[in-house]
């Protein structure tokens, strides 16, 4: 059994600031949730953030505020916290005394998104980043999958995001299928109905994503997807609060790390990932990079055999 946790990164709407969108999965043994929970807390804990939210995007961004901290990194963590906060509040004055609703309540938002990191300047929030991304480029056990979706390049009025979940679910379920062949192969003790190997989809509980995935799924079961009929991914995608799950804070760093490699060529996250997508013949096959019919040599691409 296999736990798939999934996330997105940028927004599936063409006229949205992102280039890509990408879908992406986290595949563990659902024997091995606990083992790697775990580390994952370790290394939150080692940053202080063990009851925190781990939301890249925020993690990953400047702290301007920091920055006109005098000798802000050497300061505890409590000193630190107090001096981001007394410049937060400055800056929320200054926004409200200019009657901005607009950035206010903008800034009202960043500074709650954030709270949890105030007390780690950038470089220790790049390190806490690279530390999560190794732990999950050492689990020989997992498998990503995803799919990041040029939108410059996909056609007029086409669903980017049911596009790119049919991508994911249908590489998911092929993993599963082979990985099953591979063991009746191997084990004839294992060739009966019960040993069958099966995947569960988790997302972070959002209303509208539900109702869609959950819709999209009971579509795929009844029908199956363009490539492949699915009967290995049981029932419709679990729905979880992604504050309470590692699992779906790390499927966002990879999410995150995807897009960017593709988006800004950011290769630091993305390389210590890279080895934990699916491989099949010597092909990486767990990711596609939808360029539309333009050409591309980036290394998905030539890991996948389409440069």
């Amino acid at each position: 059994m296999y736990f798939c946790y999934l996330d997105e990164s940028g927004t599936p709407e063409v006229a949205a600031q992102t280039s890509h969108f990408v879908l992406l999965g986290v595949a563990i043994p659902a024997a091995a949730w606990h083992a790697k929970d775990v580390q994952v807390d370790r290394i939150k804990t080692r940053f202080g953030l063990k009851e925190a939210e781990v939301h890249t995007g925020y993690i990953a961004r400047r702290f301007p505020e920091q920055e006109r901290i005098p000798s802000f990194d050497k300061l505890d963590p409590i000193a630190r916290r107090q001096a981001v906060q007394a410049e937060r509040n400055i800056e929320l004055v200054r926004a409200a005394a200019l009657k901005s609703t607009d950035k206010l309540k903008a800034l009202k938002k960043l500074y709650a998104k954030t709270q949890d990191y105030i007390h780690l300047s950038l470089p220790e929030r790049h390190q806490l980043l690279q530390g999560l991304a190794d732990e999950v480029g050492s689990w020989q056990d997992a498998r990503l999958f995803a799919d990041a979706v040029d939108k410059t390049k996909t056609a007029p009025g086409a669903d980017i995001f049911a596009l790119a979940f049919e991508q994911v679910v249908s590489r998911f379920h092929t993993f599963l299928s082979t990985r099953e062949s591979n063991r009746q192969r191997t084990d004839t003790a294992q060739q009966h109905a019960g040993a069958a190997n099966l995947g569960l989809l988790i997302e972070d509980n959002n209303e509208t994503v539900a109702k869609r995935l959950t819709r999209l799924m009971r579509q795929f079961h009844s029908k199956g997807t363009l490539w492949t009929q699915i009967d290995r991914i049981i029932e419709t995608p679990l729905f979880v609060d992604s504050s309470l799950t590692s699992m779906v804070q790390i499927a966002d760093l990879c999410a995150y790390a995807t897009r960017r490699f593709f988006e800004n060529g950011e290769t630091d996250l993305f390389d210590r990932l890279f080895p934990r997508f699916d491989k099949s013949g010597g092909r990486v096959v767990g990711i596609r990079h939808y360029t539309g019919a333009q050409p591309c040599s980036c290394k998905v691409c030539q890991a996948h055999g389409r440069a």
